[in-house]
């Protein structure tokens, strides 16, 4: 009697708090679309550690310091940092989104910051502090709102769509579907054929993904990483290709092998691995501060747009298309940008992964407790991560690749003022290899244009000084060599 008694209570101020029952939901359903989230996203957990546990620093060492890859330490930080977040989601702004490090952001942190000549991961990450600081600060004093409205709408929809082409060209060349041909700059395959097993797992995964995902299957991005990391672990175990190093016809990184056991206890010492102000030392004040910004473009629009979509899907939003909450929303989001920092697995925001637990039930912050919670179980599976293959993971790139593209459709390409600055901020995040040239070149070619048409007052002066610090930026290699 005491037991039902106290589960009662329990539940009450559950009910209470989350607001359950005002928003037409229920405890089950709450539970129910929190798990649903889970799968949607839990893919992060692995492909977080194959974008930024691969790459070395400026340094030559890879995350975590060591001289090679080590893949579960990543993933336990990645699950540590995104449960804890999710949690503090739900608990404080008590709304149903979950949250994990950056799509896009983790690739600029690697590609953009981390890869630099002279940079450390720990430095790299200690920009991501910075960033997430600089952020928090702004919400807190309103200014995001003028930065946002700062920012064209079509040049944030471009920088979108950038990032979505660059993940896309990452997830095709590392799974060595796009590689540097033989006379021409890069080339499809092999000679243009898929001719070796790695490649076969790529697309297997790449359709699995793109067919669960028609099928509106949810967790259809996780499922298409577990289906080609089993066909990878058959074919590795019945072959033995081996490496890439040892077989030009091997797996490009990972080598699919079963661990001796599939749970262990989760190693964090990644977290706190970050150089608050080293990075100031490594590169010209200038170039890192740069890079800051940077960060903070493309980490500062998302989690509008992302709220409003989720409070529309969940019906939460009010009459202005505002979700409940959203000063405490947008704070969280804050802090999660420098908590991925101090976590040494880059930038946290918020998922629209969070949409298919809402379309599953979810209505409250209790759903992104749950999601929160999954992740910390999660941190006990690393093991498994470490068996996960380029080609089994990378299909996930090219797919995200696409949902972030699809944002080009809100440009309008007959006015020429908008079209030529979205273009070249599209265009040259992959064929430049970095992110930042293509925010740079889209900031000063809209300036210059705007200009040009008789339309300079137009311009907000925030674009002015970003445009005016992008073209030092550009500059700085010839400058730096004249006064030398």
């Amino acid at each position: 009697m005491t037991t039902t008694t106290q589960r009662t209570g329990i539940a009450g101020r559950l009910d209470s708090y989350f607001e359950i029952t005002a928003r037409g939901s229920t405890l089950a359903q709450e539970i129910r679309g929190g798990l649903t989230t889970f799968f949607t996203m839990a893919y992060i957990v692995v492909l977080n550690p194959l974008i930024i546990g691969t790459v070395a620093d400026g340094d030559g060492a890879f995350l975590g310091g060591g001289s090679e890859p080590n893949l579960p330490l990543v993933a336990a930080a990645t699950a540590l940092v995104a449960g804890l977040l999710s949690i503090m989601m739900g608990v404080w702004a008590r709304f149903p989104l979950a949250m994990a490090a950056g799509l896009g952001l983790n690739a600029f942190v690697a590609y953009g910051i981390a890869s630099r000549a002279g940079m450390s991961w720990p430095e790299a990450m200690g920009f991501v502090v910075i960033e997430g600081v600089v952020i928090l600060v702004l919400v807190m004093t309103n200014f995001r709102k003028a930065v946002f409205a700062a920012v064209p709408t079509f040049l944030k929809q471009a920088i979108a769509v950038g990032i979505g082409l660059f993940l896309a060209f990452i997830g095709l060349y590392d799974a060595g579907i796009v590689r540097v041909g033989s006379g021409t700059p890069t080339q499809f395959g092999d000679g243009g054929y898929i001719s070796t097993w790695p490649m076969v797992v790529f697309v297997v995964g790449l359709f699995t993904a793109i067919v669960l995902m028609v099928k509106k299957v949810r967790g259809a991005l996780l499922i298409s990483i577990a289906v080609a990391t089993v066909l990878a672990v058959v074919i590795e175990a019945t072959m033995s290709l081996g490496s890439t190093q040892d077989n030009p016809d091997g797996w490009a990184l990972v080598v699919p092998a079963l661990p001796d056991a599939a749970v262990s206890m989760p190693d964090f010492s990644l977290v706190g691995q970050v150089d608050l102000f080293g990075g100031f030392t490594s590169l010209p004040v200038l170039t890192a501060l740069l890079l800051i910004f940077s960060l903070l473009i493309a980490d500062f629009f998302d989690t509008m747009g992302t709220m409003t979509a989720v409070g529309a899907e969940a019906g939460l939003n009010d009459e202005e298309g505002t979700p409940p909450r959203s000063q405490q929303i947008l704070l969280v989001d804050s802090v999660g940008a420098a908590a991925g920092g101090l976590g040494s697995v880059s930038s946290n925001t918020s998922y629209i992964e969070s949409a298919a637990g809402v379309g599953d039930g979810a209505r409250t912050g209790l759903a992104s407790v749950i999601t929160g919670i999954a992740f910390l179980l999660s941190t006990f599976l690393t093991p498994l991560y470490a068996l996960v293959p380029f080609e089994a993971a990378t299909p996930v790139l090219v797919v995200v690749g696409f949902l972030m593209v699809s944002q080009v459709a809100g440009i309008d390409w007959k006015d020429y003022r908008i079209a030529i600055p979205a273009f070249l901020t599209m265009i040259l995040m992959p064929f430049g290899y970095s992110i930042s040239v293509g925010i740079g070149v889209g900031f000063i070619s809209f300036v210059l244009l705007q200009v040009a048409s008789g339309s300079a007052r137009k311009v907000h002066p925030l674009m002015w000084g970003a445009a005016g610090a992008f073209v030092l930026y550009f500059a700085l290699g010839p400058i730096t060599a004249l006064l030398g």
